[in-house]
């Protein structure tokens, strides 16, 4: 069956679709109906089921007499250690933490945060969660005391699950410290805590408030799955709002059960017993996704990493995992490729390793580049998908479904929607856009199973953030376009499409024509406030390892290139090399706090800031320009 076909299918019977899709779910009491219509643009997906997000991912296989499968490969090149632990032995070790949590009061329908580094308990204390029908809300582990603090008087948790420490490449972060400091300034005070003490640090329990996670799971009884409702809300991830207050992203149990299990085989191509890995954090959608619970749901074996693209050991470090694991399907972010090709331009390590067992590798997380797919593609062979998606949908959106069909692949393009997602390009005034051209890209009404509902305790929120600017449709927040062959383009978030002397410009158009030079690791391009232009694009360039030219030949040859490409209407004059851009701990750029910077405007650290200093860096870039005086 092809692409079209799929989603012909879907179009033409939604509900019929997803009814279909949900045959591959254990459920307690079947659905009824597949969508409940609740007015007002909202809407719910399986509600009248009863079913077990943790029976579906864990006991269903041991059942099934797949118990000694490998469920999750534990692999740490910062602790030296590798560990596999197969579906019934993480059934046992599930039931026994859900067991010891029930005992200790927590019930359906009760929060717990979990606030833990990516060792395999961070997935057994989500999967407890859910065998109780508990609301779990995962944070980054590492995140400032103040921002959990934030977390914890929203979801009101009444236990929170943590790890002693993380660990970085030549560093311990202590979580304990940060964890006592939140739990300190929050108005909402936990019942107790779980803390799982790793070797490396051994931190100190509050008497009466704190457990040690092997000694508060002896001699209790093992819990058994609870079913619950369809609409039963399974997990809360927070996700940064421009007011500074996060967005706290609800999802539905059996509507993430259905999705997910159905991306696994006709987006990612792996079957079930193939070794899947998402080399992200369990604190981000993807860690949520697609390292706990898409691979347990359709009985893949899932790969929990403590480590870096580069620097553990070296920027071989990716290839030595999948050719030791025999991994199939490899999901990471373009800014990992683009730090390993920065190291390892040639792709020497590449060659070290045996990668027959890998069939496809996907990127998502910030726009993917044609230079870094190309220097992928060169590098691996293989087929490399870009895709697009987002905290709030919660899988893919936009994807080149590789288990229906590899479709031909589009520099720049994630490819064509997936069945659910009905996308447009609208201009401001709501009207649709001819192909081509750019505006914010929204998806019609209903959304499919799987995504946010509502935000946790603030459905004017959601319905503000998402459904009111153009009625009908969900507002993605991106910018970008649809070329006559249904191809989307996510060219930018909507704040980076700059407005340059009248012309609507993306940066990320931009930033493609920059990635295209050979000496260009990496790229950002910001709009920075213009008296005359209204806004002026600047570049900012990290340049490949081992590219010793001077500076200011490769600026003047990056304006002409954009120039060239994009036309002097672009307006490029501004470049500058910079060691390296501020990110996220996931990987995005953050461009908004650059440009706050450029215009002298306040800002506030980000949370999720991977290394502040950088912005000193970025600071001084921006003065040498003539930017960030005030």
């Amino acid at each position: 069956m092809s692409y079209q076909d799929v989603y012909n299918r879907w179009k033409n019977d939604p509900e019929a679709f997803w009814m279909q899709a949900a045959d591959a779910i254990d459920w307690d009491t079947l659905p009824s109906k597949a969508l409940t219509d609740k007015g007002d643009h909202m809407y719910e997906w399986f509600a009248d089921a009863k079913v077990n997000t943790c029976w579906n991912a864990v006991d269903r296989h041991v059942e099934a007499g797949r118990g000694e499968q490998t469920a999750i490969i534990h692999d740490s090149p910062i602790t030296h250690s590798k560990r596999e632990i197969s579906y019934v032995e993480l059934r046992n070790r599930v039931a026994s933490l859900a067991g010891a949590l029930r005992a200790k009061g927590v019930e359906k329908g009760d929060r717990v945060i979990i606030y833990m580094p990516m060792i395999p308990e961070a997935l057994e204390a989500m999967l407890a969660c859910a065998r109780l029908g508990a609301i779990h809300s995962v944070v980054f582990g590492g995140f400032a005391a103040n921002e959990l603090a934030v977390r914890i008087d929203d979801a009101k948790p009444k236990a929170i699950i943590a790890a002693s420490c993380g660990l970085e490449p030549g560093r311990v972060v202590h979580y304990k410290p940060l964890l006592d400091g939140a739990i300190d300034v929050a108005t909402h005070k936990p019942d107790f805590c779980v803390i799982f003490q790793r070797e490396q640090e051994v931190a100190q329990l509050v008497e009466g408030r704190d457990f040690n996670w092997h000694g508060f799971q002896y001699g209790v009884k093992p819990a058994e799955c609870v079913p619950v409702e369809g609409n039963h809300p399974a997990y809360i991830l927070y996700t940064s709002g421009t007011t500074g207050q996060p967005k706290g992203v609800v999802r539905h149990t059996a509507g993430h059960l259905v999705a997910l299990n159905w991306t696994m085989k006709n987006v990612f191509n792996v079957d079930p017993g193939d070794v899947f890995w998402a080399a992200s954090d369990v604190g981000w959608v993807v860690g949520h996704s697609y390292i706990t619970y898409a691979p347990l749901i359709h009985g893949n074996t899932t790969i929990v990493f403590e480590g870096k693209p580069v620097g553990t050991p070296d920027a071989g470090t990716f290839w030595r995992v999948i050719s030791e694991h025999k991994v199939k399907t490899f999901f990471t972010a373009p800014t990992a490729f683009r730090a390993v090709k920065r190291e390892d331009p040639k792709g020497e390590f590449v060659k070290k390793y045996d990668l027959s067992c890998l069939d496809q590798v996907f990127l998502a997380g910030e726009r993917a580049d044609p230079d870094t797919i190309m220097w992928a593609q060169d590098q691996l062979q293989k087929p490399i998908i870009d895709h697009w998606w987002q905290t709030e949908l919660g899988y893919p959106a936009i994807c080149n479904p590789v288990g229906i069909e590899l479709l031909p692949v589009k520099l720049g393009s994630p490819s064509l929607p997936m069945p659910g997602y009905d996308m447009k390009v609208l201009d401001e005034c709501g009207n649709e856009l001819p192909a081509g051209e750019l505006g914010a890209i929204v998806s019609k009404l209903p959304l499919p199973p799987g995504t946010l509902p509502t935000l946790w305790n603030a459905e004017d929120r959601f319905k503000k953030s998402y459904l009111t600017n153009f009625p009908g449709y969900y507002e993605t927040g991106d910018a970008g376009m649809i070329d006559e062959d249904g191809y989307v383009y996510i060219m930018a978030r909507t704040d980076d499409v700059i407005n340059v002397a009248g012309h609507r410009l993306s940066t990320g158009g931009m930033e493609e024509v920059l990635a295209g030079h050979p000496d260009v690791a990496e790229c950002a391009v910001i709009g920075v406030a213009d008296q005359l232009k209204g806004q002026t694009p600047v570049g900012f360039l990290c340049l490949n390892a081992g590219a010793d030219r001077d500076y200011g030949e490769v600026v003047k040859e990056v304006v002409k290139l954009v120039r060239e490409k994009i036309g002097p209407v672009a307006a490029f004059k501004l470049a500058v090399v910079v060691d390296r851009l501020p990110k996220t701990r996931s990987g995005k750029i953050l461009r908004g706090t650059m440009v706050s910077i450029a215009d002298g405007t306040k800002w506030k650290m980000p949370a999720t800031i991977d290394d502040p200093v950088i912005l000193d860096e970025i600071t001084e870039a921006l003065k040498s320009l003539g930017y960030a005086q005030a």
